[in-house]
């Protein structure tokens, strides 16, 4: 036996030897048929596997928080519709090659929910890449110097979604403007993108240095792009432990002690009032 079992860990079916070895030492098991015990083992090596893949494209998307649909709270009032997003997550999208554009200010979560998409999407299978733009160019030009740009251009390529954020915060030079359409343009129409921005799609052209590039790659963009405006407070703003929650008083702090001092001094005058009305009912007495 010591042989069969030397094979499974060569073979790598780490699974089915755990699961066989289960089997072997409870009872439990040891009525059931012979292909009921195999489709067991077979069952626990396939959820292996399956959790080996998603942690690998979990590893692979690099998203700044691991967050899940459950921790996105739809009743702050931001323009988030949750049926919306939730059809999102579904990622029929993806196989229409569509793209989705994440618009608002700054904290208004566009990051956050960008990463819970991705999460999800690589959940269902779905291999994905996130980066902000400027690590994009960056990592394009580093890789021009160090030979790896046909590697790295494959790779981005080859992923089924790829979420570009803080797109076009800062302005794309002639030069990076061009490695950027390049990307864009192996993607058209053969894979997803996000866009998170704090920029408004009219407002995308002055960022882009050169006119018949900036009309390139925003036609690459807006025709084919599904487009969710967020607005409201800042989410860093609301979630601080320094900001009164929904319920408390919302006062300014410096105010707030103004309107004590001013009630106390009305308090004190009030008392004073009584105690004179007071002493002057003794005195008529």
């Amino acid at each position: 036996m010591q042989a069969t079992i030397d094979q499974l860990q060569q073979m790598k079916l780490t699974g089915l030897l755990e699961a066989w070895r289960e089997q072997q030492a409870l009872p439990t098991y040891h009525d059931l048929s012979f292909d009921e015990r195999l489709a067991l083992m077979v069952e626990n090596e396939y959820i292996r596997r399956q959790n080996q893949r998603l942690k690998r494209r979990l590893r692979q998307a690099r998203l700044p928080v691991q967050a899940t649909l459950d921790a996105v709270d739809f009743d702050v009032p931001r323009g988030l519709q949750k049926l919306q997003f939730l059809e999102f997550a579904q990622g029929h999208w993806l196989q229409e090659n569509l793209c989705l554009i994440l618009m608002g200010p700054t904290g208004v979560g566009k990051s956050f929910l960008a990463a819970v998409l991705a999460n999800h999407l690589c959940k269902q299978g779905h291999t994905v890449r996130y980066i902000k733009t400027a690590d994009l160019v960056l990592e394009l030009k580093l890789s021009k110097a160090d030979g790896s740009y046909p590697k790295l251009r494959k790779q981005l390529a080859a992923y089924d979604l790829l979420v570009l954020d803080e797109w076009l915060r800062d302005p794309l030079s002639v030069y990076e403007a061009r490695e950027v359409l390049d990307i864009l343009d192996e993607r058209f129409r053969k894979a997803s993108c996000v866009f998170a921005t704090q920029m408004p799609i009219e407002q995308w052209h002055p960022q882009l240095q050169d006119p018949t590039l900036a009309d390139a790659i925003l036609d690459r963009i807006v025709h084919d792009s599904m487009k969710v405006t967020l607005r409201g407070e800042s989410m860093r703003k609301l979630t601080s432990k320094l900001t009164p929650q929904s319920g408390n008083d919302n006062t300014d702090p410096l105010t707030k002690h103004k309107e004590i001092k001013v009630d106390e001094k009305q308090k004190e005058g009030a008392t004073a009032k009584k105690k004179a009305k007071e002493l002057q009912d003794t005195s008529d007495d």
